[in-house]
């Protein structure tokens, strides 16, 4: 049954429309729609009630992004954004899916219809088994569930035979406990989404720095001289962002950015925290838009230092902070002989920009100390991603600008607990002394061989080397590369189990046998033996809080995400010492255990009460680089793309709409690229166009060129937009058939979604 189901999202186009592109993001137009997705999903009282709720002190964290909250006070109107609004009305929908619209829907026909439509189905209700040569879910117990889950668990003849997918959502105390079960199980096989995003973020960051997370913090903002926004739309995909670049304006500070498309949130912005200002002409923020090509970003980066050490020999110790090259940092003798190795001119077609743009960037940061540079996906899908931020960190070494107030690095994580995920040990490659510690408090011999990440995962299933798929959250089949090679592994396995909130079409795509465990939302309430509970994360900078739902659970028979783990260990683990269901009685316990095992939650119960949360420990922060390999920060050698594109190729990167937060689709609206009800586009130069012999909206078919492999994607409307030659976008996960899963960062093993080589083929 499963081979007949639709891997991708469907190939109908739903009807475009175009309005004009809006000279300012958020504003009004933002309100009005958060508003509209309220009312359209939860109504209006019940809605406004919730969001009164969402990122407060004594609330709960939104589901969205990572972006952190103020310490200080919060919003009363709003602390929360567009999509945040729309991922609570998700959340709290009033659509149900029931076992009785399973009975009515055959897994072949949902998989026909459009991620948007599968996610619109509304909140999954009781656990749901699709036996072997079955066409439709049918209702199962929980205790059979698990009995299920473990007897083919324990069937297994080596634990490594099992994959155990995370999502960013997971609170810590769920994640950790998800992590020790796998590990008591005798697997490290715990690929997460961090594999497809800022892995490279971590590679690099790890090897310069000493810390695979960023060294600022919010307020860092308020003192910052210079903010470069390189590879990122914070407009569309961290909006609360804005408010940060705002107040670096407003103290007088400037902003760089760097990006293949010129994005109306870093442009322009109306704050919807202020109603006076919500009818006038907003602020502006970038000072100075770079339109680099896609993937010229190292070639960029290298042209800068170049510059910047052209300046320095001219006027010595006008532009290097030698004190802190001398005292803090290894390997600038290396550097500067890299940096003469290359030509300028070289360099500059590589990046599409002009020298006379690129020199203007380079004279503010010469002329500013306190710089801090925040980056995304545009930076971390490429071969060369790892090269791309430590090529960063060159700039800001040079400078001194890290381990300061105002200044230093700032990857901008997606979803709203990935990185404390990757804190509680949800890592294929754990370190030794983290391993160390889980033996001791837990009394079990952990696995030390290094497990699977997401591509070798998928690679494994593939190759039936692993036959069960766990999904802990999240849409596999859309957040990964290469659908229908991953969809053909996922179909190879003998089980897949989804934890779920909402329907995706990860339910779709199943193993022989497949289950749909329903767990709660972040707003609702969490009810355990000992009473409500309440959960912790860990935001993009670092600072661990609480979150406490307040909304009483859609269905009396959801589970916690922490009970499921911990019932499934109860089942599966015959031998463990550990006590798994009393651990969830309260969670108090949980985190009792998190202090003991892993640094920086010393007090944990006391601190995470205290309303904002605390700060973990950050070395790079503390301008202390110690846990390098050399004991100090690091210069680096990095080399620009090495792609050279025949005539009629083109590199193409996915990218997200407005009314998308990663693969969860709240709408059909591009707004701020002004394209509504349509995803099948794909924008491209309007030079590339012509020369293709293109009018606007005719349809193409696309087809990826890696190697000997070819991967095709049909029909998407062209639409000419403001892009470099040869250089296209699409959404995904409509273009993630695309992506080759073998063509992966180098280090990181991240897929590199942002540089697809494609040629277009006109209907």
């Amino acid at each position: 049954m499963s081979k007949k189901t639709t891997a991708q999202p469907p190939e109908k186009l739903t009807g475009i429309q175009f309005t004009a592109i809006p000279k300012s993001a958020v504003g009004l137009k933002a309100i009005a729609s958060s508003l509209r997705h309220i009312k359209d999903e939860v109504g209006i009282l019940k809605g406004i009630g919730l969001l009164k709720n969402l990122n407060q002190k004594d609330g709960f964290d939104c589901p969205g992004c990572a972006w952190p909250d103020p310490d200080e006070k919060r919003a009363f109107l709003a602390e929360y954004c567009e999509n945040g609004a729309k991922a609570v009305a998700e959340e709290a929908t009033k659509n149900m899916v029931s076992p009785m619209f399973f009975a009515t829907h055959a897994v072949a026909k949902l998989a026909k219809l459009s991620d948007y439509e599968i996610g619109k189905s509304g909140r999954i209700t009781h656990p749901m088994y699709l036996a072997e040569g079955k066409t439709h879910y049918e209702e199962i117990s929980w205790g059979k569930a698990f009995k299920l889950i473990a007897d083919e668990l324990n069937a297994l003849n080596s634990p490594d035979e099992a994959i155990f997918y995370t999502s960013g959502r997971t609170s810590n105390e769920a994640a950790f406990l998800y992590q020790l079960f796998v590990r008591e199980f005798g697997t490290n096989n715990l690929p997460d989404c961090s594999n497809m995003c800022h892995e490279s973020s971590g590679a690099a960051l790890s090897e310069t720095v000493g810390i695979g997370k960023g060294s600022v913090t919010l307020d860092d903002f308020n003192h910052a001289d210079l903010v470069i926004v390189i590879g990122q739309n914070p407009g569309t995909n961290h909006p609360r962002m804005l408010t940060a670049l705002s107040e670096t304006k407003k103290k007088g500070g400037k902003i760089i950015t760097i990006n293949p498309l010129p994005e109306v949130g870093l442009m322009n912005y109306i704050d919807p925290q202020n109603p006076l200002k919500w009818f006038g002409d907003g602020q502006d923020l970038t000072d100075l838009f770079l339109q680099v090509k896609i993937n010229g970003d190292v070639a960029l980066l290298k042209i800068i230092l170049k510059l910047m050490k052209k300046q320095e020999d001219i006027k010595p110790n006008s532009v290097f902070n030698h004190q802190f090259i001398k005292e803090k940092t290894a390997g600038i003798d290396n550097l500067l002989k890299d940096l003469d190795s290359y030509s300028i001119a070289e360099l500059v077609p590589q990046t599409g920009i002009s020298l006379a743009e690129i020199e203007k960037a380079t004279e503010l940061i010469i002329n500013n100390e306190n710089i801090i540079i925040c980056w995304a996906m545009g930076l971390t899908q490429h071969k060369n991603a790892v090269d791309n931020i430590r090529e960063i960190v060159n700039i800001l070494l040079l400078k001194g600008s890290i381990g300061k107030k105002g200044a230093g690095t700032c990857p901008v994580r997606g979803h709203s607990n990935v990185q404390g995920d990757r804190t509680m040990g949800i890592w294929e490659k754990p370190p030794a002394t983290f391993l160390d510690s889980l033996e001791k408090e837990f009394n079990f011999k952990a696995p030390r061989k290094n497990g699977l990440d997401v591509v070798d995962a998928i690679e494994a299933m593939h190759q039936k080397k692993a036959t069960i798929f766990f999904g802990m959250g999240g849409n596999f089949i859309s957040a990964t590369p290469d659908t229908e090679f991953t969809a053909d592994a996922l179909r190879n396995c003998n089980l897949t189990v989804q934890v779920s909130t909402k329907l995706n079409r990860s339910h779709l795509i199943t193993g022989k046998k497949a289950l749909i465990l329903p767990c709660l939302g972040r707003s609702e309430r969490d009810y355990q033996t000992s009473g409500q509970q309440f959960v912790s994360v860990e935001n993009s900078m670092g600072i661990v809080h609480q979150s406490r739902g307040h909304l009483e659970p859609c269905f009396e028979k959801l589970l916690s995400e922490t009970a499921i783990v911990a019932n499934l260990a109860n089942f599966t683990l015959k031998n463990s010492t550990t006590n798994w269901i009393n651990l969830t009685s309260n969670y108090d316990l949980i985190r009792a255990k998190i202090e003991a095992t892993i640094p920086g939650f010393e007090n944990y119960n006391k601190r995470v009460r205290i309303k904002g949360g605390f700060y973990l420990p950050n070395n790079a922060r503390e301008n202390n680089f110690e846990p390098t390999a050399t004991g100090k920060a690091n210069f680096s050698i990095n080399k620009p793309s090495a792609i050279a594109l025949e005539k009629d190729q083109y590199i193409m990167m996915t990218i997200r709409t407005h009314d998308q937060f990663n693969t969860t689709i709240y709408g059909l609206n591009d707004r701020y690229r002004g394209v509504l009800n349509e995803r099948r586009v794909i924008f491209m130069n309007a030079d590339d166009m012509k020369k293709l012999g293109l009018q606007k909206l005719d349809l193409v078919d696309l087809t990826s060129h890696f190697k000997d492999e070819k991967r095709e994607a049909k029909g998407f409307l062209a639409i000419p937009y403001s892009i470099p030659k040869q250089c296209t976008a699409t959404y995904f996960p409509e273009a993630n058939v695309l992506v080759p899963l073998k063509s992966t960062a180098d280090t990181s093993n991240t897929p590199t979604s942002k540089t697809v080589i494609i040629t277009i083929k006109k209907r």
